[in-house]
């Protein structure tokens, strides 16, 4: 294998399994997804990285994987119903904690956030379930950090119109506070 492959499975191994196993609700599930994904891209590596976006293309495939894993045996993804998911209420519950401290249940947050457009959904995961620095979401979907933060704005603003609150601020969470 190539050492770019190597250094890109190391790096980015963990937070695909987290991701799938997050959307398939099966940590063994999602870890055959996973290393199927990886031989997939070690197979056409140099196709890949002759690509514009080649992070944003193994992001792609990555997702199209585990819908297509769902899609299999007829079902959706587990993402509300995944116990880690609850991490979500807790961190976003801490960043706005005066407007969502009213919310009485949580279940009305996560179905929000599982309704989001796919790239703000991708990034609400990678932020706040995952725990990603808004770099690393930007380098595993293959964006810009810009590109992170708008998206978690628009999710964010989306949320406070569904949810009927006041989010805040207008940005990304600050990286700089963890």
């Amino acid at each position: 294998m190539p050492a770019a492959w190597t250094a890109f499975h190391e790096q980015y191994y963990p937070a695909y399994l987290a991701y799938a196993e997050l959307q398939l609700g099966d940590r063994e599930e999602a870890g055959e997804l996973v290393h199927r994904v990886f031989v997939h891209l070690a197979a056409h590596w140099q196709r890949l990285m002759r690509e514009e976006a080649p992070m944003a293309s193994a992001w792609a495939l990555l997702k199209s994987g585990v819908a297509r894993h769902l899609e299999e045996r007829g079902r959706t993804p587990a993402m509300p119903e995944t116990a880690v998911f609850r991490n979500v209420g807790r961190r976003v519950l801490e960043d706005v904690r005066g407007e969502f401290a009213a919310m009485e249940s949580a279940l009305g947050l996560y179905t929000a956030i599982a309704r989001l457009p796919e790239r703000q959904f991708d990034v609400i995961v990678l932020r706040y379930v995952l725990g990603y620095p808004t770099g690393d979401v930007a380098r595993l979907m293959g964006v810009s950090d810009v590109t992170v933060r708008t998206h978690c704005t628009l999710a964010r603003r989306k949320l406070g119109r569904d949810l009927q609150m006041d989010t805040g601020g207008d940005g990304d969470d600050d990286d700089a506070r963890r």
